[in-house]
Formats: structure tokens, sequence, C-alpha cells
């Protein structure tokens, strides 16, 4: 296994490709979804959103894209439910030139094909190789997986939405989020394997309040199907994939509406001709948990990493947004404290790993002045919003404004998601409570109950004032909603 001391960036880049299918198809699958080379318009201006493998981007690459934010943008990146950063408000006609910057920094896809950029799409853990209680280090792993995805050229007939959950048993873990093929590394006698399933999430045996894991599983998901060794999840992966891509009608998108017309067996049928070791439901899994509960509080302040004496020390920016002033600071940091790197989070967030023992106090400092959050019991770290009416044109509401008032009036410990519009453009999960815009300054709560959706409509046409008040009530009656 790689050494620890490794660059993370430099080690998601360096596995060897797979050869490509002969007979691989190339069209992709129609999406309005942005990415580095398709920048897509909305109301604020374009919006370029840059895939970070493994969650990891340089501070050299920091510093490139504040610049380009700053010179092709609003100056601002924002940071992904999916730990990657995206820029709204691209100026029209500029949309080449920022692409070109970014591919010079390096943040393009490692393949020939330019729609490789699409399907890079694996989550890890932010602190991955690091957690003192990961079961395994998921980073070779996540880039052998990223080498697939990029170099097989039929796999960019992949929707952009189609993603892949690695989870090595950290604690600090985002498990909530559906995917479309998840693996999660579980204890075994001969060390560790990891048991798989498709679209949704891995279960967990203990529900914590602050990691959000307590919603419905996703409804159309199979739960866990398998497991498999660690050396054999690529060709598994590989497997499922052309499984999908063989079977999926043209309109479908995520493996669960191949699952609405296939049962999880056939599919495993079907991916049995791509691998050379047997693939059958095990029946012993029918009831396997994920062996630890997952905090996400653990992505703020300071947390002791993995046997070297070193922290990770993580900060959470108002709603996810960035500017480029603070980007650059981060980035000093990374480069004076830590090892260089930045870890972005899927809840918004930034981690800076390997920080010796006597910077801590100065990092939080720092992260503080910067403007960054780094206390769970902060209440702008529970409060998630869309870009709403000032950044999009179905927004019903100033989301982004409004959750800052929210904020200000929310208790303490109480999750709440802002959405201008249904779609929930801005949580991949169901938040326990969601104010549904329902026009400027006035939302619908719900409250999560396991029904789909976003759960029961607990009261409609609520001020900001009004929703913070009944939802200070709620938490007192429910405290561990």
């Amino acid at each position: 296994m790689p050494s620890r001391d490794a660059k993370p960036g430099a080690l998601l880049n360096r596995a060897s490709p797979p050869p490509v299918l002969s007979n691989a198809i190339t069209t992709p699958r129609p999406s309005a979804c942005p990415g580095l080379l398709r920048i897509v318009p909305a109301l604020d201006g374009g919006i370029c959103r840059i895939k970070l493998p493994g969650g990891v981007l340089s501070a050299t690459q920091a510093h490139a894209i504040a610049d380009a934010s700053t010179r092709y943008a609003n100056g601002v990146a924002e940071l992904t439910n999916r730990a990657n950063l995206q820029l709204r408000g691209v100026h029209r006609a500029h949309e080449a030139a920022l692409s070109e910057a970014l591919i010079h920094a390096g943040l393009g896809p490692d393949s020939a094909l330019s729609s490789a950029d699409d399907v890079r799409n694996v989550m890890i853990s932010p602190a991955a190789g690091r957690d003192p209680y990961a079961l395994i280090d998921t980073t070779p792993l996540c880039a052998e997986l990223l080498a697939l995805l990029q170099s097989d050229a039929r796999f960019a007939a992949l929707s952009p939405k189609f993603a892949l959950l690695l989870d090595g048993g950290e604690r600090l873990a985002r498990v909530d989020h559906p995917h479309d093929v998840w693996l999660a590394a579980s204890p075994d006698e001969g060390g560790v394997r990891f048991v798989f399933g498709l679209a949704g999430c891995p279960a967990s045996a203990h529900l914590n309040a602050n990691a959000n894991t307590g919603g419905p599983r996703d409804a159309n998901g199979t739960g866990a199907l398998a497991a498999v060794p660690p050396s054999r999840v690529p060709a598994l992966v590989r497997a499922l994939l052309l499984t999908f891509l063989d079977l999926a009608a043209a309109d479908a998108t995520r493996m669960r509406d191949l699952l609405a017309t296939h049962c999880a067996d056939a599919l495993l049928r079907h991916a049995q001709r791509y691998v050379d070791f047997p693939l059958a439901r095990d029946a012993s899994l029918g009831h396997w948990q994920r062996h630890i509960p997952a905090d996400a509080s653990l992505r703020l302040g300071a947390h002791a990493q993995r046997g070297d004496g070193t922290s990770h020390v993580g900060g959470q920016p108002p709603l996810g947004r960035i500017d480029a002033a603070t980007l650059r600071g981060l980035a000093h940091l990374a480069d004076k404290h830590g090892n260089g790197m930045l870890h972005a989070t899927p809840w918004q967030s930034v981690l800076l790993p390997d920080i010796a023992t006597q910077a801590v106090a100065a990092v939080l400092a720092k992260l503080t002045a910067l403007g960054l959050a780094c206390d769970p019991a902060q209440a702008i770290t529970h409060v998630i919003a869309c870009a709403g009416s000032a950044g999009c044109a179905k927004g019903q509401a100033d989301t982004k404004t409004d959750a800052l008032q929210l904020a200000e009036r929310l208790p303490p410990g109480v999750d709440v998601h802002l959405t201008g519009c249904p779609r929930s453009c801005a949580a991949a999960h169901c938040a326990p409570y969601t104010l549904l815009a329902a026009a400027p300054g006035l939302y619908d709560l719900y409250r999560r109950d396991g029904r789909p959706g976003f759960g029961q409509c607990v009261a409609p046409q609520l001020t900001i004032d009004e929703a913070a008040a009944l939802l200070a009530r709620l938490a007192r009656s429910t405290p561990h909603a």
C-alpha cells in the first residue's frame, strides 16, 4: 500500500488505466449538469463545476481557481455536496478561457477523452487514510476507480449524475447520500472486505444526530448484496457499470431507474459475464450494517489523525461559499502548516490535513479570521441552501439571504435545508427539516418522517422568523430529530 506521506492529489492520478474496449460506445447521455467543459447558463451567469479527485486539490490549484474565478466569473467558489467545487457567474464569452485556465492547472480529467470529465464521480471520506477508525485506506482504490472511469471510452455514456461511494469505515464519512453503486469496508476473518449495494446508502447500526444518517434509505435501493476483497473492487465496479450500460434505457440516468425494470439478482447474473469470480447475492448479508457510526461534526475543529501525532483541522464557510481572498488564505495555510493540500468535504466545508500539534491553535484562529465556522455548535454549520432566486430562474425565494437570517435565530443542533424549488439541488440527502420556498420570504416547513420527498408538511407559508420559532418548538419536543 502506498505511503500515507504521499500527497493524495498525486496518488489519485497515478493508477494505471485498463485497456479501452474495442467496441466502446461513446455517446453521452443528455445532461444539463455543469462540468469543467460544459458551462451551463443560469440566472446569475454560467456555472462551471470542477470535479476534485477524492475531494482533494493542491494549494497551487486553489490559487489558480481563485485567479480564474476573479477573472472569468463572480469571484466566489462554492463547495458542493459531492466534495467538488463550482464557479457561478461565469461571464458570457469567457467560458472557453475559464475551462482552459482550469485544465492548465491540472483540474481536468486525466484522460484524452474530454467526456471523461463527466464520470469522475467517486466519493471517499475527506479523512481517508487518516481517520483512526478506518478499516482501510481507500485512497489507492479511489485512484484505480477514477482511472477506470476515465480511460474506458464506453463509460462516457454514463450520466454526469452517476456516482460511486467508497466507504473505508471512517467516522468522518458521508454515508447518507444515495449513490448508484456503494461499497463499504467491513471486518472479515481475513482482514477487510467490501460489502456492496446498488442505488442507496450503507445501512448504519447506530444513528448519530450530527451525522444526519437517520433518514430513510432510498426506497429503490437494494441493501447489501454481496462482498468482495479489495483487490476485486475495480473489476466488480467495471462489471456493474457495463451491466448498467448494457441494460438501461437511453433515458435512464441512475441505477434506480434500471432497478425499476430489472431485479438486483438479474443484474448480478448479467455482471457475472464480466468477472472471473463468483458474483451472486449473499443471503448472510441481509441484515448487514456499517460497523461504526458516522459523525459529521468531525469535519469541524481539530481532530487527531491516525498514528503520527498530527491532526486534521476543518472549518465551514457560510453556506459553502468561498471568495477568492479566502481561498488564497486557505491555500497559504495548507502550504505553511499542512501538506500543501486542501480537502473539500461533502458537507460544504474544508479540511486541512497533517497539521502538527503545535500549529493547531494558530490554524484554527486563522480559519476563524477567514470567516469559517470551526465549532459544530455554530448554527451556520447546520444550514444549507441552494442558489435561490438570486441565481436560479426556478427559485421562488432568495434562499441564501434567508438562510443567513435563519442561522441567526436557529436553535442549537437543528439541521435545516432551504430550497428554492422542489428540485432540491443543494441536498442529495433528506434533511431533518426542509424549508421549501413558496414565494419570496415565505416557506413551507417539512419534517423528515420516512415518506418520500421532504417528509411531512408541518406548516405552510412561514416567514423566516416564524420558521425559526417553530423549529425551536419542534426541537424541544423532539430533541433528536
